[in-house]
């Protein structure tokens, strides 16, 4: 048996619901809801047991300090022209491009493939196809957004499950980061 899974971190309530209350206004896209919104540090895939297990262990190693993060303004991911993805910006944050790169050479460490694409940090908001409306209006309501910022206290290992109605997430491990000051 495999585990489709990922390292993530998640905004508090306060912060998805900021999030909740702009997703609307684009037709026809699958919106997000509160039990998906994540910021993802990296997308682990298919994996069986064992590397789980080894995943989860070696994740615990990770020694580092706690940080604050901020969701400023939206956009979107396209391929060969067409939007498929409307996400939350997360405004530049260098403790967190640090926490991703640990957490890759962690991933790496137990034998999964580098990631190729490079680190946009970001929570998607809604998944589109090709019946789904113009995005133009929602990304100028949008576009400069102020959602909020936290002290980020932990990151989690989670599993995907792939449904038609969007992915459920269930969290499998927590791990804290250290508060300084």
């Amino acid at each position: 048996m495999t585990h489709r899974l990922f390292v993530a971190i998640r905004p508090p309530a306060s912060v998805r619901a900021l999030l909740l209350d702009e997703m609307h206004g684009v037709e026809h896209v699958r919106w997000q809801d509160d039990d998906q919104l994540h910021l993802t540090l990296r997308y682990a895939g298919e994996v069986d047991r064992h590397q789980a297990e080894d995943l989860a262990v070696a994740l615990g190693s990770i020694s580092f300090d706690s940080f604050e993060i901020a969701l400023r303004g939206t956009g979107t991911f396209e391929s060969r022209g067409s939007v498929h993805t409307l996400w939350a910006g997360v405004e530049r944050n260098e403790p967190l491009t640090r926490l991703q790169a640990r957490i890759e050479r962690v991933c790496q460490s137990v034998g999964l493939p580098p990631e190729t694409r490079k680190f946009t940090p970001h929570v998607t908001l809604a998944r589109l196809n090709k019946a789904s409306g113009p995005v133009a209006s929602f990304l100028a309501r949008t576009g400069d957004e102020q959602f909020g910022q936290w002290q980020v206290g932990s990151y989690r290992l989670c599993e995907s499950h792939l449904r038609p109605e969007g992915s459920l997430y269930r969290e499998i491990t927590r791990y804290p980061l250290v508060r300084t000051g």
